[in-house]
Protein backbone atom coordinates (compact mmCIF):
# COMPACT_ATOMS: atom_id res chain seq x y z
CA UNK A 1 0.00 0.00 0.00
CA UNK A 2 1.59 3.38 -1.02
CA UNK A 3 1.71 5.90 1.28
CA UNK A 4 -1.15 8.12 -0.21
CA UNK A 5 -3.67 4.56 -0.11
CA UNK A 6 -2.85 4.55 3.25
CA UNK A 7 -3.72 8.28 4.42
CA UNK A 8 -6.81 7.88 2.40
CA UNK A 9 -8.21 4.74 3.79
CA UNK A 10 -7.48 5.97 7.43
CA UNK A 11 -9.12 9.06 6.41
CA UNK A 12 -12.09 6.39 5.39
CA UNK A 13 -12.06 4.95 8.40
CA UNK A 14 -12.51 8.20 10.37
CA UNK A 15 -15.04 9.52 8.25
CA UNK A 16 -17.21 5.96 8.97
CA UNK A 17 -16.81 6.11 13.00
CA UNK A 18 -17.99 10.04 12.47
CA UNK A 19 -15.11 11.38 14.68
CA UNK A 20 -12.67 14.38 14.09
CA UNK A 21 -9.14 13.85 13.43
CA UNK A 22 -8.69 15.91 16.89
CA UNK A 23 -10.94 13.55 18.43
CA UNK A 24 -9.47 10.47 17.58
CA UNK A 25 -5.64 11.65 17.87
CA UNK A 26 -6.81 12.24 21.61
CA UNK A 27 -8.51 9.29 22.01
CA UNK A 28 -5.11 7.23 21.12
CA UNK A 29 -3.43 9.37 23.41
CA UNK A 30 -1.28 11.38 20.53
CA UNK A 31 -1.24 15.17 20.31
CA UNK A 32 -4.62 17.02 18.54
CA UNK A 33 -2.85 17.18 15.33
CA UNK A 34 -1.15 13.68 15.19
CA UNK A 35 -4.16 12.50 12.99
CA UNK A 36 -4.15 15.26 10.43
CA UNK A 37 -0.42 14.73 9.91
CA UNK A 38 -0.85 10.92 8.91
CA UNK A 39 -3.93 12.34 6.82
CA UNK A 40 -1.88 14.82 5.09
CA UNK A 41 1.33 12.28 3.89
CA UNK A 42 3.12 14.36 6.39
CA UNK A 43 3.93 11.03 8.71
CA UNK A 44 3.68 7.37 9.39
CA UNK A 45 2.10 5.67 12.54
CA UNK A 46 4.74 4.17 14.26
CA UNK A 47 3.96 0.24 14.36
CA UNK A 48 2.72 0.02 18.17
CA UNK A 49 0.11 3.70 17.14
CA UNK A 50 -0.57 1.59 14.06
CA UNK A 51 -2.04 -1.12 16.56
CA UNK A 52 -3.80 1.15 18.37
CA UNK A 53 -5.21 3.14 15.33
CA UNK A 54 -6.56 -0.79 14.26
CA UNK A 55 -8.08 -1.15 18.01
CA UNK A 56 -9.96 2.05 18.07
CA UNK A 57 -11.80 1.50 14.73
CA UNK A 58 -12.44 -2.05 16.12
CA UNK A 59 -10.39 -3.57 13.01
CA UNK A 60 -7.17 -6.12 12.64
CA UNK A 61 -4.06 -4.96 10.46
CA UNK A 62 -5.19 -7.02 8.02
CA UNK A 63 -8.89 -5.49 7.62
CA UNK A 64 -7.12 -2.16 7.48
CA UNK A 65 -4.89 -2.92 4.75
CA UNK A 66 -8.27 -5.06 2.57
CA UNK A 67 -9.34 -2.36 0.31
CA UNK A 68 -12.36 -3.85 -1.14
CA UNK A 69 -14.05 -3.65 2.26
CA UNK A 70 -15.07 0.06 2.91
CA UNK A 71 -16.39 -0.24 6.66
CA UNK A 72 -15.05 -3.65 8.18
CA UNK A 73 -16.14 -2.27 11.87
CA UNK A 74 -19.48 -2.58 10.08
CA UNK A 75 -18.86 -6.28 8.26
CA UNK A 76 -16.85 -7.78 11.52
CA UNK A 77 -20.62 -6.13 13.48
CA UNK A 78 -22.86 -8.24 10.63
CA UNK A 79 -20.19 -11.48 10.69
CA UNK A 80 -20.74 -12.08 13.99
CA UNK A 81 -24.14 -11.28 14.14
CA UNK A 82 -24.70 -13.40 11.66
CA UNK A 83 -22.25 -16.87 13.06
CA UNK A 84 -24.87 -18.14 15.26
CA UNK A 85 -27.54 -17.92 12.52
CA UNK A 86 -29.08 -21.33 11.18
CA UNK A 87 -28.57 -22.02 7.57
CA UNK A 88 -32.48 -21.07 6.26
CA UNK A 89 -31.70 -17.67 7.87
CA UNK A 90 -27.67 -17.66 6.87
CA UNK A 91 -29.23 -18.11 3.06
CA UNK A 92 -32.04 -15.60 3.69
CA UNK A 93 -29.16 -12.56 4.74
CA UNK A 94 -26.97 -13.93 1.71
CA UNK A 95 -29.68 -13.34 -0.79
CA UNK A 96 -30.27 -10.27 0.47
CA UNK A 97 -26.70 -9.12 0.83
CA UNK A 98 -27.10 -10.49 -3.45
CA UNK A 99 -30.15 -8.19 -3.92
CA UNK A 100 -28.49 -5.14 -2.39
CA UNK A 101 -24.95 -5.99 -4.55
CA UNK A 102 -27.06 -6.59 -7.31
CA UNK A 103 -28.86 -2.96 -7.21
CA UNK A 104 -26.10 -1.21 -6.43
CA UNK A 105 -24.33 -2.00 -9.72
CA UNK A 106 -27.50 -1.57 -11.76
CA UNK A 107 -27.62 2.09 -10.23
CA UNK A 108 -23.63 2.94 -10.66
CA UNK A 109 -24.21 1.87 -14.12
CA UNK A 110 -26.84 3.77 -14.90
CA UNK A 111 -24.42 6.80 -14.21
Amino acid sequence: MERAEFCKRLTQLRMNKDVSARDMSLSIGQSPNYINGIENGDSYPSMATFFYICDYFGITPRDFFDLDTSNPSKTNELMEIAKPLPNEQLDILITLAKGLKRNKSEAASRF
